[in-house]
């Protein structure tokens, strides 16, 4: 999966091969560097532990060089620290530039009264009607990309949608998933980043039948691709004849038309062996970055312009949405500016899902890093919590955004122990914080008196 994103084109944290590399050169390159990462990340995983498994990449990740490698080690901890809960330290990391395709549409602020804009949350299930297939692709990188599918996941479920489908989930752990109703490692690749979680999650409590579509063969990008169709529509449609089906996918496997990674999208093969025209909205395209080089300029121009507080789309005065590569994609979403708060972005409440809710102090009781976890009452350790937040010193201040309803909190220790335990209530009517620009955030260093004073 990663080799395919690297080797379309995705560069990050501005890190690019010299001048006098070959194409060929930089993708053996790359290759090696995967190879690297990959075994540093499965010596990983034999640590207790996240915060265990996080510090032995981070130490392991010094030991190495390269332009490759800094490309590819970076998605790996960028992995790591959407799974902790740290997005704003993940986005430092590793970040995809936006910059406009060569075949993109106009810009829907172009022609004044062509295009409005209408809240995504609204107009998306409208637009859904009379459809047999949503897909929503994401930025495996940037969790907020998959924040709106969470949130549309009721409002599609109320026009008539009973299949949830997300990428990397295990068939060989579905039967347990549905009948525990969590998520757990086993879950799937992705599930161990809390959104994500939530995501699946979500569509179990609203009564989606959730099935896994990720190929037998994952190593081939026309193979991958072709699997992925394949078992969408064997264990969607096959024995049930009335389902409507949304899709989680990265990136360009939900494209409808044009060459993805040499051969067809995921999404092409789909549309040719159904006959089923899926609705298809793009959401990774159209995001804030902490550096303002790597924004749309779409996308910098529409926020200067209309300040949007949630995703918006932009719909013609006949309800037709736009999108920037319309050939591709049917409709695309615009996220508004980043915003933070207590160092974590605002948009973890899932557009109106979730609030709030401070970390109780002295929780960590003088153990730091700490990681703090919220889980409902009942779920074991071992189910996904449905927030995480990492603490460095005594000074920082985290919230944890929770629905409402009552949660379990622990507090772990770098040897993965439970340091601390507490009940605490989410309400609804907590205040939501406005927060500050995600560019004007700055990281507080956590310096050894701080925790001594923290003891």
């Amino acid at each position: 999966m990663l080799i395919c994103a690297l080797l379309a084109g995705c560069v990050a944290s501005g890190t690019r091969p010299g001048d006098s590399t070959t194409p060929a050169q930089w993708q053996a390159e790359q290759i090696t560097a995967l190879n690297l990462a990959q075994q540093i990340y499965d010596q990983a995983q034999q640590q207790p532990g996240l915060l265990a498994q996080d510090e032995f990449m981070r130490h392991a990740g010094h030991q190495h060089s390269g332009a490759a490698f800094t490309v590819i080690f970076g998605q790996y901890q960028n992995w790591y620290d959407g799974f902790l809960g740290s997005d704003l330290r993940a986005q430092r990391k590793f970040s995809i530039a936006q910059p406009l395709p060569p075949d993109a549409a106009s810009s829907p602020l172009v022609r004044p009264g062509a295009w409005h804009a209408a809240p995504a949350l609204a107009a998306i299930p409208r637009l859904a009607r009379g459809y047999r297939a949503v897909f929503l692709n994401e930025d495996h990188t940037n969790p907020e990309t998959r924040s709106l599918t969470v949130a549309l996941l009721s409002r599609l479920r109320r026009e008539g949608f009973n299949t949830f489908a997300a990428e990397t989930l295990y068939e060989q752990g579905i039967a347990g998933l549905r009948r525990r109703g969590h998520v757990t490692d086993g879950t799937g690749f992705y599930t161990r980043e809390p959104v994500y979680a939530e995501m699946v999650r979500t569509a179990l409590r609203l009564g989606y039948r959730v099935i896994a579509y990720e190929a037998a063969d994952s190593a081939h990008a026309g193979t991958r691709e072709a699997g992925q169709a394949a078992n969408l529509y064997r264990r969607a449609f096959a024995g049930h004849p009335d389902a409507r089906l949304v899709v989680n996918a990265g990136f360009a496997h939900i494209e409808k038309h044009g060459r993805y990674l040499g051969g067809d999208s995921m999404a092409e093969d789909f549309m040719r062996r159904t006959g089923i025209d899926p609705l298809v909205i793009e959401q990774t395209m159209l995001t804030g970055h902490l550096r303002r080089s790597y924004d749309s300029p779409y996308w910098r121009a529409v926020i200067d312009a209309l300040h949007p507080r949630q995703p918006i789309v932009f719909l013609d005065a006949r309800g037709r949405p736009w999108s920037l590569l319309p050939r591709r994609y049917d409709v695309s979403v615009f996220f508004p500016r980043e915003r933070i708060a207590d160092g974590r972005p605002t948009w973890l409440g899932l557009w109106g899902l979730r609030v709030p809710k401070a970390v109780p102090a002295g929780l960590c009781r003088g153990h730091y890093p700490c990681l703090v976890e919220a889980r409902p009452p009942g779920e074991p350790r071992k189910a996904i919590p449905a927030d995480r937040a990492l603490l460095r010193c005594a000074a920082e201040q985290r919230a944890l955004w929770l629905r409402p309803g009552p949660y379990a909190l622990i507090a772990v220790d770098e040897a993965d122990q439970v340091v601390g335990r507490i009940t605490l209530q989410a309400r609804a009517d907590t205040p939501l914080p406005r927060g500050t620009p995600a560019t004007d955030d700055r990281a507080m260093a956590c310096h050894p008196l701080t925790q001594v004073l923290g003891n």
